[in-house]
């Protein structure tokens, strides 16, 4: 089984940068597509970024070119980097992993089987 912890979140002004982090623990098999979620209130949950079973990213059009998605195999540590924030980023931020293989796509929260707790993100204007 997989258990994924959250933290790094907090309330940042507009044009800020974050570093979310996710601390991953259970065997590779079963996390072998790891991906950022967030979710806003009244809002669905939705794909930010993620690290493909090739070891490619991948991000939502509404974040490309200000998100950067990594992962320190070590520790089995993934990161979220957000740069030049917005107040529309401001969400609870989930980290999740499934043991089924992913590749190219954004995908929705019903792909993945495993959840940390979240990271609340607040931005301010």
């Amino acid at each position: 089984q997989v258990q994924l912890v959250e933290s790094g979140g907090g309330s940042v002004q507009a044009g800020g940068f974050l570093r979310l982090s996710c601390a991953a623990s259970g065997d590779a098999s079963i996390r072998r597509c790891t991906a950022w979620f967030r979710q806003a209130p009244g809002k669905e949950r939705e794909m930010v970024a993620g690290i493909e079973s090739n070891d490619n990213t991948v991000y939502a059009d509404s974040v490309k070119g200000r998100f950067t998605v990594s992962k320190r195999r070590a520790d089995n540590i993934l990161y979220l980097e957000i740069d030049s924030l917005k107040p529309e980023d401001t969400a609870r931020y989930y980290c999740a992993a499934s043991q089924r293989w992913c590749y190219g796509r954004i995908l929705g929260p019903g792909s993945f089987e495993f959840w940390g707790q979240g990271t609340q993100v607040t931005v301010t204007s």
